[in-house]
C-alpha cells in the first residue's frame, strides 16, 4: 500500500507536468485520486504487506497475550468485505481482524462438482480463485470509501470551504486505513505430494495469501477435522510439506510468510504407513512407538504377507485394518499431538500451530500447550472455534461438572445429556454462567492456552442458511413484504450497514466519478435525482 501522502503524490505529478497539463486534458487531482485508490499494485504485494502485519501482531501477542487476533470464515468476497466493514464500523480500525478461507467451505460452496464434504474433492485452483476474489472485494471497498472522501473534498472546494476544512478532509484521506487484511488460507493436506503442495502454495501466495494452513492428514484420504476416519502421515512426510510451503514463500519474496501446521492426531486413530527408523529416538521411531501391535509368538506366528517390526527388543506385528491402514494405540492422541507440534516447530519451521479438538475445552488445550512450551517456549496456536461443536451443550456440561465437583450443586439438580440444551435452562444460574464462559472463551484461550488467533471456520455457511430461512419463512408466509422490511432493510438502516445503499456498495458512485474524469459534463451518470438510492442518503454513511 502506498505510504505517500496526498501532497507528496500531487507534487510528484506536478514535477512531471509543471504546467499542470496532462496529455488528453486529464486532471492532476483525478490522477492523485486514482493513485491513492489503487491501494496495492499486485496481490503479491498484498501477501508481502500482510505477512508483516501478521508478524507484528504475533510479536504484540508475545508481549501481551490479551492482544489476540480473530477471523470469520468467508466463502465469497462479499462476505469478507461486509465482515471487515462491520469490524471497522465497530472498532474504528481493522487491526486484529483477519479473513479465514476454509477448505470446507470451498468444497461445500465453491465447488463446480456440487456441494461436497471436506475431503479435498474440489478443484485445486478454487482456493486461489477465492483469495483473489476476496482481495478484489476488499480493495473495492477501499476505492468506494476513498471516492466518497474525494467527492467530499471536491464539494468543499466548489463551495469555498476554508483551507482548514479542506486540510481536514485531506488528513482523513492520508490517514485512511485499508480494508485489506491478512488471509489465513487452508491448503488442506497439500492436494498431493510435496511438489504438488509447493506448486499450489505458490498460486495461493500469488493470489495474496500471506499465511498458509496445512494439515498432517493423508492427501488422498483427507477428512474434515471433525469427522471420523482421519489418517495421519509420518512426521517426516509432513515436515517435507512444511518445507515446500516455506520454499514457495521464499521464492516469491514473501520473506515473512506465515505457516500454520495443523495436527489432526487427537482424533486420528490410523496412519497410512510405517516410517523407516534409522536410529533409536529419531522421528520415525517416535511415531512407530504409538502403533497398536501384538507380539509374535509360537502361538501367534508371523503369517504370509504380514508386516513385522522390531520394537523394545521384541518382534511385533502392527495391527492393520482391512484397507491396509495401521492402527494407533487407543488413548495416545494427546501425546502424538504434542510430539507433532514440537516437530513442526523445531524441524518444519512452522510459525503457528493448529490443534484440532473434539470439544471446546480451555483446560484440555492449555494442558497440551504447556507440554509443547516446555520445548518451544513461545509456541502459539490458531484455534478453530468450530460450528461442529454444540457450544451450548458443551459449556453447560462443563459448568455442571465443575459445580458438582465444587459442591455447589447435586448431580440431580441438572440433567446430564442433551436435555441440558433446553430453553428452560437459559435463564438459570448455570445457563448464565455457561454464556459468560462463551463470552470469555476466546480471551481465556489466548491467556491460558497460547492461542494467538481465534477463528470460526464456517459461520457464513450457517448464517446464510439461517438468514435465508428466516426471510423465506416470512416472505412466503403471511408477512410478505413486511418480512423483508422487518428482518433485513430496517436492521440495515438502524445498524448503519452501508450495503443498504446497494448501488453505492458495488461502485455506482465510483463509476460516476470516473465518467466525470474522462467526459466532464458529458458524463451519463447513474447517481442523479431519479436514483432511488437517494431515499437512503441519511442512512448507513
Amino acid at each position: 500500500m502506498t505510504s505517500k501522502t496526498y501532497a507528496a503524490i500531487r507534487a510528484d505529478i506536478l514535477r512531471r507536468y509543471p504546467d499542470g497539463t496532462i496529455p488528453g486534458g486529464v486532471s492532476v487531482d483525478d490522477v492523485v485520486q486514482l493513485k491513492i485508490q489503487n491501494t496495492f499494485d499486485t496481490h503479491l504485494d498484498i501477501a508481502r504487506a500482510m505477512a508483516k502485519v501478521m508478524r507484528a501482531d504475533m510479536a504484540a501477542y508475545d508481549a501481551d497475550p490479551t492482544r489476540f487476533t480473530q477471523s470469520l470464515g468467508c466463502w465469497s468476497g462479499f462476505h469478507a468485505q461486509q465482515m471487515i466493514k462491520a469490524v471497522k464500523r465497530l472498532r474504528g480500525t481493522t487491526k486484529g481482524a483477519y479473513v479465514y478461507l476454509s477448505g470446507w467451505m470451498v468444497a461445500g460452496l465453491r465447488n463446480r462438482f456440487g456441494h461436497l464434504p471436506d475431503q479435498s474433492m474440489h478443484e485445486k485452483t478454487a482456493v486461489a480463485d477465492l483469495i483473489q476474489e476476496i482481495y478484489i472485494s476488499l480493495r473495492q471497498a477501499d476505492e468506494v470509501a476513498l471516492n466518497d472522501l474525494f467527492k467530499e473534498l471536491r464539494t468543499a472546494r466548489q463551495e469555498g470551504a476554508s483551507q482548514d476544512a479542506i486540510n481536514a478532509i485531506i488528513a482523513r484521506i492520508d490517514g485512511f486505513e485499508s480494508h485489506v487484511v491478512p488471509i489465513i488460507a487452508d491448503i488442506d493436506a497439500g492436494f498431493g505430494n510435496e511438489h504438488a503442495t509447493y506448486l499450489l502454495a505458490k498460486e495461493l501466495i500469488r493470489a495474496g495469501a500471506c499465511c498458509i494452513q496445512i494439515e498432517n492428514q493423508v492427501s488422498d484420504a483427507k477428512q474434515c477435522g471433525h469427522q471420523d476416519g482421519k489418517v495421519t502421515v509420518p512426521r517426516e512426510d509432513f515436515i517435507e510439506k512444511l518445507r515446500a510451503c516455506r520454499l514457495a514463500f521464499e521464492e516469491l519474496g514473501v520473506d515473512e510468510g506465515v505457516i500454520v501446521a495443523r495436527t489432526d492426531s487427537l482424533g486420528a486413530g490410523l496412519t497410512q504407513k510405517v516410517p523407516v527408523s534409522q536410529a533409536q529416538g529419531d522421528l520415525a521411531s517416535q511415531y512407530i512407538k504409538w502403533l497398536k501391535t501384538e507380539e509374535i509368538t509360537e502361538a501367534a506366528p508371523l503369517r504370509e504377507g504380514e508386516v513385522a517390526i522390531w520394537r523394545d527388543g521384541r518382534l511385533v506385528r502392527p495391527l492393520r485394518a482391512a484397507n491396509g491402514l495401521f492402527y494407533f494405540q487407543d488413548g495416545t492422541g494427546v501425546q502424538r499431538v504434542v510430539e507433532d507440534c514440537i516437530a513442526s516447530l523445531t524441524l518444519g519451521g512452522a510459525d503457528l500451530l493448529w490443534i484440532e479438538t473434539d470439544t471446546p475445552n480451555v483446560a484440555q488445550i492449555g494442558a497440551m500447550v504447556n507440554e509443547i512450551r516446555k520445548v518451544v517456549p513461545n509456541a502459539k496456536l490458531t484455534y478453530n472455534n468450530s460450528p461442529s461443536f454444540n457450544w451450548t451443550l458443551n459449556l453447560r456440561k462443563q459448568v455442571r461438572a465443575d459445580w458438582i465437583a465444587e459442591g455447589r450443586i447435586q448431580a440431580g439438580d441438572f440433567p446430564d445429556g442433551t436435555a441440558l440444551m433446553g430453553a428452560e435452562y437459559d435463564a438459570t444460574d448455570l445457563g448464565r454462567e455457561a454464556d459468560d464462559r462463551l463470552r470469555r472463551f476466546q480471551g481465556d484461550l489466548a491467556t491460558q492456552a497460547g492461542v494467538f488467533h481465534n477463528l470460526i471456520t464456517l459461520p457464513t455457511f450457517h448464517l446464510t442458511a439461517k438468514s435465508t430461512d428466516e426471510l423465506s419463512r416470512g416472505y412466503f408466509g403471511d408477512d410478505r413484504m413486511l418480512a423483508y422490511v422487518n428482518t433485513v432493510q430496517r436492521e440495515e438502516i438502524r445498524r448503519g450497514v452501508s450495503a443498504v445503499k446497494h448501488q453505492h456498495e458495488v461502485g455506482s458512485d465510483l463509476g460516476d466519478t470516473f465518467k466525470e474524469m474522462v467526459a466532464g459534463e458529458r458524463a451519463l451518470k447513474a447517481g442523479g435525482a431519479h436514483n432511488t438510492m437517494n431515499q437512503f442518503e441519511a442512512a448507513a454513511q
